[in-house]
């Protein structure tokens, strides 16, 4: 009831203040047809009718066509307007609108809660809004007092829904959850991570609202906002890397600024506007969702808005080529790259409208004609700042004189770069949209660079290059250090010391070690040339080769360690001439022989964006340190005095978020970027971004040093909690069991559950910042108290909520390895560790004979958490055959938290239950069929109890054989719906020939199963 009251009520609640009707589950249920069906037909027939002007029939046949639509990318085409159809007596198909975006009050908005849809698997979402009938949102609501656990609990809901009741989702624009406190929202199958706060209001302010849900749910579902959202802030991209197309719903950053840029364009008075969108926080994407929204423009009507061309600028091919494959993958309609000046020029002086150019800004060097009509372009310039270089802006202005520019820019302008501003901002505007450094970290869109200065006694200061050659190149021949000093002394000169390339090498591998390699990321090494480059990749190869023989792997170590870097550069004419300098020559060779061509460096960054492929470092000096997006990249390694735009360009590279799967089913999350920097950037960085305001930059870096004090922090909020709830002094085991018993709601003190929670939080926090500082020395005093707390956390929660705690999984892994060591050497192992009904020593818990209560009722712990997780896993392969399994463990735990039998007594119950699923699992054999085919006849058993058997098991396994065919000749058969159909014929037939009943309710559901067992899943 909680949940109710504290969050899916108010949610209800506001959600009709804001224009929703609500529609009780019963009379939803009335217009839906059937329980399996999800739109609802009489509203959905009458806004047809009412937008369109059709008749009931027409009407009607719409709703089939859409009943049966299941490709959500093609719901959203369909709902933006993109859906014809040829209506009776007509000859030719016409444009049917399924909503009326530009006028919100002739659409119809209902939100129903406790929205149960039939399946293999029926599943109840808390709240779903809808659109003319069309379920277009699902909101679940979990109750705020399970602070740690709101989120978990109702992503793992969303994803049931989506895997379970897949028709809800087909039309679905995207999800929220919400405990009435904190809102969330994310796109239709997007992971947990990619789940998203709205925290800004605009145009309105906090003020504007009673509290946070009423704000959340207002910025997400106001009906002109969500229509808004729908038609022009969703869109499918095609990853480049995998092929797999991935939705994508924008963030309130690009909202706010793609509706500013928008109002200003229809408005008309000003022709200009500089967005600043930090990097790494989706800023191609914006100017995806404003291209979008200009050439649409669904939910407003404007002259400037009638048919307007859109040029895109980049200031380099490579740019170029990145926003132009963003714009094709996220299908924004016939966008065209530019490959040279005269297909520019004939593209923009051709005249027509409603083009869409992509091209880069060099071209326009050396313009000075302006075309007819500039007046209806509008020209979207990425890092603009560049644009004032060489006059590039003057030739692009005189070109297009009365075009609307908008600039957009990843790092902040330069405070002293007053071009750019007049260029592309208002007088006294600044930015028309900001969204700094600060604030992606703070939403989770980036995460935080830390900095950190290592070997200081090799870094270089240009100030001293005279004394420091002295002093590093005292034993080099005299001859050799006059041929260096006629040369000129540089920076480079120094930096290339063999020595300190050798001992800067291993310094690197030894922090990849510790740092990248236990959790699978990866790591970039910026040299100060191309020749820099070459030696480092020598040295490193030496180190890791070397360490690879001391752990026994001598013929193949060169070969392993080879493998783990590529170089990434530019090749020179000079590079295959031959030299008589001995040194100068084999620079030379290495460069011919490590340069990789276009395809072999496309292939390399491919690979270095994949977990567990190779390499492992890239090393470059010039090339990657813009553009290249690699979310999997943890540390750069910095030995080039980078600075101003250049700096921070560097290293945006690794602020990326990033989340790893691993092979035992955890997930790591990269905790932030770190730039450990050799050359000493970071000991003057004040200076190196001096031309900024330091507002704007003043968090671009931040010294690790301050994860020490957060450590601190951390660690004392945890013990005061610890220390509060009388834990402190026991072992984690005595622990466990105390909170357990104080945690229970049904306590006499009216349990604590909230204090549990409090301390999950606080430890869960220690945890992570105590591995994000890792391997600072600084970590040693709190060591012992990490393992406690790791091991406590995995132990209270099989016994508070006798199921396997899933914490573990998601720690780094030196933080893994150390809690593993722990638990066997204190014997923890065997209490937290759980196994799977196949071990063979799962029984032993079932001995009572000779155990004290103590270890009776830590046997029924480890059993509940162990049959809960394997009935889970049954039951998601098949409900109908193991839903009684799962729906009986969890009475022997209600019976034994209610005390009502004994730690023995439900461990006897355990064990009958276990010979009960032995025995169910092998029943296909006593049969004759496969496990497939008594798993379809267990779903037609639970449908039609009283059929005749023998023709239930024909008619199973007819129908098995049917979907493995299907397996064969379609593997991907779960995704063709023409396909899908023929398969439903196929059974449906079986099923008649069978003389089995109910054959629409067992068709749907043995499809269920299915897909998930036969099949890719959906």
């Amino acid at each position: 009831m909680s949940e109710y009251r504290l969050a899916e009520k108010p949610a209800m609640e506001v959600l009709a203040a804001l224009g929703y009707q609500p529609l009780a589950p019963e009379a939803a249920l009335e217009m839906r047809v059937e329980e399996n069906r999800v739109i609802l037909k009489p509203v959905l027939i009458a806004a047809l009718q009412a937008l369109n002007g059709i008749g009931a029939g027409d009407a009607e046949a719409v709703y089939n066509d859409l009943a049966t639509l299941s490709d959500n990318e093609e719901w959203q085409r369909k709902l933006r307007g993109g859906y014809s159809r040829r209506l009776s007596g007509e000859n030719r198909d016409r444009p049917i609108a399924l909503i009326d975006f530009k006028t919100p009050g002739n659409n119809s908005f209902h939100v129903v809660r406790q929205f149960r849809v039939a399946a293999q698997r029926p599943r109840i979402p808390d709240i779903v809004l809808f659109v003319n009938g069309i379920p277009l949102v699902v909101i679940e609501a979990k109750s705020p007092l399970k602070t740690t656990a709101k989120a978990e609990e109702a992503f793992e809901q969303i994803k049931q829904y989506e895997r379970d009741i897949p028709r809800l989702f087909a039309s679905n624009a995207f999800n929220i959850v919400t405990d009435g406190m904190t809102t969330l929202y994310g796109a239709t199958e997007a992971p947990s991570q990619f789940y998203a706060p709205w925290p800004d209001a605009w145009p309105r302010t906090l003020a504007d609202f009673p509290d946070d849900l009423a704000k959340d749910l207002w910025c997400l579902c106001e009906p002109s906002r969500f229509l808004d959202l729908l038609a022009h802030f969703i869109v499918f991209e095609i990853d480049p890397e995998t092929g797999r197309k991935i939705k994508k719903v924008c963030r309130y950053q690009q909202f706010r600024a793609v509706n500013k840029a928008v109002e200003r364009v229809a408005a008309g008075k000003y022709r200009k506007g500089l967005i600043w969108h930090t990097q790494g926080s989706g800023k191609s994407l914006t100017m995806v969702f404003l291209a979008l929204k200009l050439k649409t423009h669904l939910t407003l009507d404007a002259p400037t808005l009638a048919n307007p061309n859109i040029l895109v600028l980049t200031d380099r091919i490579d740019l170029d080529n990145q926003i132009s494959g963003t714009f094709v993958a996220c299908g924004l309609p016939n966008p065209k790259q530019c490959g040279s000046v005269a297909d520019l020029r004939d593209a923009v002086g051709r005249g027509g409208n409603g083009q869409i150019l992509l091209s880069t800004i060099f071209k326009f060097a050396g313009s000075r004609d302006p075309i007819p009509a500039s007046d209806n372009w509008i020209v979207l310039v990425d890092e603009c700042h560049r644009t004032q270089e060489k006059d590039l802006g003057a030739y692009l202005q005189a070109t297009l004189p009365d075009a609307h520019f908008y600039g957009f820019t990843g790092t902040p302008i330069k405070s002293t770069d007053k071009d750019t501003y007049a260029r592309f901002s208002i007088a006294g505007e600044g930015y028309l949209d900001k969204y700094g450094i600060d604030d992606a970290v703070r939403d989770g869109a980036t995460v935080p660079i830390l900095y950190e200065g290592r070997k200081a006694d090799w870094a270089i200061n240009e100030a001293e290059i005279d004394i420091l050659f002295d002093r590093w190149f005292v034993d080099l021949p005299d001859d050799k250090r006059e041929e260096l000093k006629r040369k000129g002394l540089t920076l480079a000169t120094l930096a290339k010391h063999p020595e300190r390339i050798r001992l800067i090498a291993l310094d690197i591998w030894e922090h990849f070690k510790q740092v990248c390699q236990p959790d699978g990321f990866k790591a970039q090494i910026v040299a100060v040339d191309r020749e820099a480059v070459i030696l480092y990749r020598a040295a490193l190869s030496a180190a890791i080769t070397a360490d690879l023989e001391r752990d026994g792997l001598d013929a193949a170590a060169q070969t392993h360690a080879d493998s783990m870097i590529a170089c990434v550069y530019s090749k020179s004419q000079e590079d295959n001439k031959p030299s008589e300098n001995a040194d100068v020559q084999a620079l030379r060779e290495g460069l011919e022989a490590f340069y990789l061509d276009a395809e072999a460096e496309r292939e390399a960054k491919r690979q270095f964006k994949f977990f567990g492929q190779q390499p492992n470092f890239l090393i470059v000096c010039d090339k990657l340190l813009t553009g290249f997006d690699a979310p999997i990249e943890h540390v750069m390694y910095l030995d080039k005095p980078l600075k101003e735009h250049g700096l921070l360009q560097a290293i945006a590279r690794t602020n990326r978020t990033c989340s790893l799967k691993l092979p035992d089913g955890g997930e790591i999350t990269k905790p932030n970027g770190r730039i450990v920097d050799y050359i000493g950037v970071t000991g003057h960085l004040d200076e190196a971004l001096q031309s900024y305001r330091s507002e704007d930059v003043e968090h671009a870096m931040r010294d690790i040093a301050i994860l020490r004090n957060d450590l601190k922090e951390a660690h004392a909020r945890y013990r005061v909690q610890k220390r509060a709830m009388g834990l402190e002094g026991m072992d984690e085991k005595a622990a466990a069991y105390a909170v357990g018993k104080f945690a229970s709601t049904d306590a006499e003190d009216g349990g604590r559950e909230d204090e549990w929670f409090d301390l999950q939080r606080f430890a869960r926090v220690f945890i992570r910042v105590y591995a994000d500082l890792s391997p600072d020395p600084a970590i040693l005093d709190y060591t012992a108290e990490v393992k406690w707390a790791a091991a406590f956390l995995r132990l209270a929660t099989q016994v508070i909520a006798k199921d396997e705690s899933l914490d573990h999984r998601s720690y780094s892994g030196k933080i893994r390895d150390m809690l593993e060591q722990h638990v066997h050497v204190t014997g923890l192992s065997t209490t937290i560790r759980l196994r799977d009904i196949t071990d063979p020593n799962f029984a032993d818990d079932f001995a009572t004979e000779e155990k004290s209560e103590a270890e009776l009722q830590e046997a029924f712990v480890r059993k509940s958490a162990e049959l809960r997780r394997v009935t889970r896993e049954l039951v998601d392969k098949n409900p109908a055959q193991y839903g009684r399994f799962s729906e009986r463990v969890l009475e022997i735990i209600r019976r034994f938290e209610a005390g009502q039998v004994a730690a023995a007594d439900g461990l006897a119950d355990f064990e009958d239950l276990v010979g009960g699923i032995h025995a169910e699992q092998g029943a296909h054999a006593e049969l004759g069929m496969d496990e497939n085919a008594f798993a379809i006849l267990r779903i037609m058993e639970a449908i039609v109890p009283d059929a005749n058997r023998p023709s239930l098991i024909g008619a199973a396994v007819s129908i098995g054989k049917v979907y493995a065919d299907a397996a064969v000749t379609q593997p991907a058969f779960a995704h063709m719906e023409s396909y899908l159909r023929s398969l439903r014929q196929q059974v449906r037939r079986i099923l008649t020939e069978n003389g089995v009943g109910e054959t629409k309710a067992i068709r749907e559901q043995v499809e269920d199963f299915a897909i998930n067992a036969f099949g890719t899943g959906r």
